[in-house]
């Protein structure tokens, strides 16, 4: 019985995260539509709706993409390091 306690705690708690990153996404995305069409509109043009949203969509994935690849934030800042290796900090 404990078991099967667990394994539903577990899935209760995948569930409430799938929701909060799925609403969190959503306010980014409305954010990023909000910046794009602001933007076109103090350049002085008029895009339709359909290239705002490719483009804040466009921006949403370049910033999860790059949010993924950490730089090395830490460690000597000379050029010429020898040990050149990629540093991945989203698995420590």
């Amino acid at each position: 019985m404990s078991s099967i306690r667990h394994i539903l705690s577990g899935l209760l708690a995948s569930v409430v995260g799938i929701v909060v990153v799925g609403l969190l996404a959503t306010i980014v995305f409305t954010v990023a539509i909000f910046v794009v069409s602001t933007g076109a509109g103090l350049a002085g043009y008029d895009p339709s709706a359909d290239f705002v949203v490719l483009s804040a969509a466009l921006v949403v994935v370049s910033v999860i993409l790059t949010g993924g690849f950490t730089p090395r934030l830490s460690g000597g800042s000379s050029n010429d390091d020898t040990n050149d290796t990629f540093d991945d900090r989203t698995f420590n």
